[in-house]
Formats: structure tokens, C-alpha cells, sequence
């Protein structure tokens, strides 16, 4: 799913989590899931009305008013909570964001530095509860408008400080930003957190499919000419123009460098630590470069979300020193995940539909190996044997 941020008055954790359960997140799921991890709160929500706009303006009863915690004790509470692997990796993400900010605006270590109002359990809930939330929602794909920035000045634990807060600002470094006519604070750290997480692709709305619209409410008058709402609006991808039902299209990133001074050993450990750190695909090409050398081209194809780590890896684990990266537009076979039985056992596999309608089933190559090594087997016929089960009306696909 496609899930499009309309930050036309900013972002708050509150308002974003407001907006996903206007979206469809039961809010008593929430509140189970998360009472797994944190004590002291309670959810509840109302519906209101901004500009004759219906939302759901969401409220973190504390009755924790802990507001001082230090970043390690967060860090641990995430690290050691019954979540789901990418909850939890973008919680971390999202707390490491405010924590690298706070670093460096207070000149301290990251590892000794406290949270003020941002430590509180309804930050803690803001920020898991969002996350916990586009799970639910099932989304893998964000875009959204640049972020808008608010002005004046507010009063925090440090005293009078100027808006946008220097965390904020910290936060947001090398992500789009806008300006508003907004008196006052209007995307808070925790917003600016989950944004830089979620890292969006910026721009107008992709091309979708609409499914729902959910608008989050914001609590304060931030004297601006729009109403204090965010808008996020959820789709599917869209049919590729012109290919049939079964085409889809969506945007990836492409990321590509040369490099010839590489053994084929350090090329592959390269290749599986892409892969680890959440690639789509990676390939290697031939290729030759000024005065004739002759290198290998690396490309690997990614989220938006991704193309931070993905790039990192690349400087830090080749001896390339720079990155080429671009958007792509790309038109894919409908694919869901499926699970299989076999004479071999329970199979992971892809379920792909060509353009005509035809099904086909192509199992997963770490099922595959995992089998061949438990019976000892070619893993060609592992393979071929489940390709064939799993396919009983393409016998052309068995090679035995």
C-alpha cells in the first residue's frame, strides 16, 4: 500500500497517529498492542471538526509522568519488546533521529543524552503506536509534500527557544522543507522523527489507486490560513497505463558505481550486505572505464526508505567514493507471497501473474537451499521438484 503525507499544517506524533486510526487502525488494537510494551496510559479519541473537516483529534492519557528518560533506556525498552521485526527497527530509527539531534545541539555523546518532554510515554506511544499502526495498514510505499515550518518562538524545559526547534531542524537536515505563514510550532520532533524514518519520496501525490482519506487534528491555534490538519491518504498501485490488469506500476530507486579494484570475494560479501540492509535486487556488469580498466558495475534497486543505508554501504564496503542514484519508474507483474506443500515440505513462493492471466508459482531460493542441505539433495532438483508440484499445468518447466 501506498500512503501519501498531506502535511498542509505540519506534523505531530499525535496527529499522525490521529490520522492512521481515522484510516481504519482500531484503536483498542492499539492500545493492546502497545500495553505489551508500556505502562501508564490510555487512548481515547474524538471526532472534530477544523474548517467543517471531520478528523479525529487522538489523546495520550499519562498517568506514567516520567518525562525525563535517557536515550539507552529507550533504546532497551524497544530492543527488548514483543514488536514485529520493522517496528521495532523503525522505532529505534525514529528515537535515534531525536537522539543524534539532541547530541549534537546539547555537545554531548549519543549514548548519555536524556529526553526532556520527548522522553514521556506519550512521545513513546506517539512514535510505536505510528508505526505499529502503518503495519496494521499493511504500507510499504511513502510519499509526501515538503514539510512545513512553522515561526516565533515557544517556551520548553530549555526556555525560550526559537521555531522551528533546533531539534527539529536537526532532524529534518537534507530532507524538503517549506516555509508557512504559521505562528508558532507546527512539526514537533516527534513528527520530524517519523518523517525522517519514514523517509518519503517528496513531490505531488504518486499515481494510486484511492482507498481511504484519514485526517489527523492538531490541539493548538497555530494562526495559519489553513486549518491544523494532517491528511494522509492510503492507495494501491495503480494499473499500469495501457498493459492490462495485471501489469502494476510503482517508483524505485536506482543506485549504481564502478568499481576495479576489487577481488570477486569482496564483490560478493558486497552484494549480501545490500541484500541484508533491505535491497530489492542487486546485479554486477561487466563494464570498462577510462584508460581501459576494466571494473564491475554494482546497481542495486531499492525503496526511498532505504537509499541512506543502501548508499552507506556502498562507500563503506567498496573502495568506490561515489554514488550515482536516480528515480525510476518501473512496471511490475502482479506478485503476492504464498505458502506451498510440497513432497519436500512447506514451501515459501511467489505467486506471479503474466499479463495474459496465467498463474505461476517460483519458490523462494532460501527454502530451496535450506531443503537441499537438510536431505542432502542437487539443489537443481530440490528446486525443479517443487517448481513442478507447485505448477502441475506447466510441466515445461521441469528439466528432469
Amino acid at each position: 500500500m501506498i500512503l501519501y503525507l498531506d502535511m498542509m499544517a505540519g506534523i505531530a506524533g499525535d496527529m499522525f497517529l490521529g490520522a492512521l486510526v481515522d484510516l481504519g487502525v482500531p484503536v483498542d488494537w492499539l492500545k493492546g498492542k502497545l500495553s505489551a510494551v508500556l505502562d501508564g496510559f490510555d487512548l481515547r479519541t474524538e471526532v472534530v471538526f477544523r474548517s467543517h473537516l471531520r478528523a479525529v483529534n487522538l489523546y495520550v492519557d499519562v498517568t506514567d509522568h516520567v518525562t525525563h528518560r535517557h536515550y539507552t533506556n529507550i533504546r532497551e525498552m524497544i530492543e527488548s519488546a514483543d514488536l514485529p521485526d520493522e517496528v521495532r527497527a523503525k522505532a529505534l530509527t525514529a528515537f535515534k533521529h531525536i537522539a543524534q539531534a539532541e547530541a549534537r545541539i546539547h555537545g554531548k555523546d549519543i549514548e548519555t543524552v536524556h529526553f526532556h518532554e520527548i522522553g514521556g510515554i506519550d512521545s513513546l506511544v506517539d512514535i510505536i503506536g505510528s508505526f505499529l499502526a502503518l503495519d496494521y495498514l499493511g504500507v510499504d510505499q511513502v510519499a509526501a509534500t515538503p514539510v512545513p515550518l512553522g515561526s516565533g518562538t515557544i517556551k520548553c524545559a530549555h526556555g525560550t527557544i526559537p521555531v522551528p526547534v533546533p531539534a527539529t531542524v536537526a532532524i529534518l537536515k537534507g530532507l524538503e522543507v517549506t516555509g508557512s505563514d504559521a505562528k508558532t510550532e507546527i512539526v514537533t520532533p516527534t513528527g520530524a522523527s517519523i518523517v525522517a524514518t519514514l523517509a518519503p519520496q517528496f513531490g505531488a501525490m504518486p499515481d494510486m489507486k484511492i482507498e481511504k482519506v484519514g485526517y489527523g487534528a492538531g490541539k493548538r491555534d497555530t494562526g495559519a490560513s489553513v486549518p491544523n490538519l494532517l491528511r494522509l491518504v492510503l492507495g494501491s498501485p495503480v494499473v499500469a497505463k495501457n498493459c492490462g490488469e495485471n501489469i502494476l506500476s510503482d517508483q524505485v530507486y536506482v543506485l549504481y558505481t564502478n568499481v576495479d579494484d576489487m577481488s570477486p570475494e569482496g564483490l560478493g560479501f558486497v552484494m549480501d550486505r545490500l541484500m541484508d540492509q533491505g535491497a530489492l535486487d542487486v546485479s554486477f556488469t561487466p563494464a570498462f572505464m577510462k584508460k581501459n580498466r576494466p571494473a564491475t558495475r554494482i546497481e542495486v534497486i531499492c525503496r526511498r526508505e532505504m537509499l541512506q543505508a543502501l548508499s552507506t554501504v556502498l562507500l563503506s564496503e567498496t573502495t568506490s567514493i561515489g554514488v550515482r542514484y536516480h528515480l525510476c519508474d518501473r512496471m511490475i507483474l502482479k506478485r503476492e507471497s504464498v505458502d506451498v506443500e510440497t513432497s519436500l515440505g512447506r514451501v515459501n513462493a511467489k505467486k506471479i501473474t503474466d499479463p495474459n492471466g496465467q498463474i505461476r508459482i517460483m519458490p523462494e531460493y532460501d527454502d530451496c537451499k535450506r531443503i537441499a542441505l537438510e536431505k542432502e539433495l542437487p539443489f537443481y532438483q530440490v528446486y525443479d521438484r517443487i517448481l513442478v508440484e507447485s505448477n502441475p499445468h506447466d510441466r515445461q518447466t521441469n528439466r528432469l
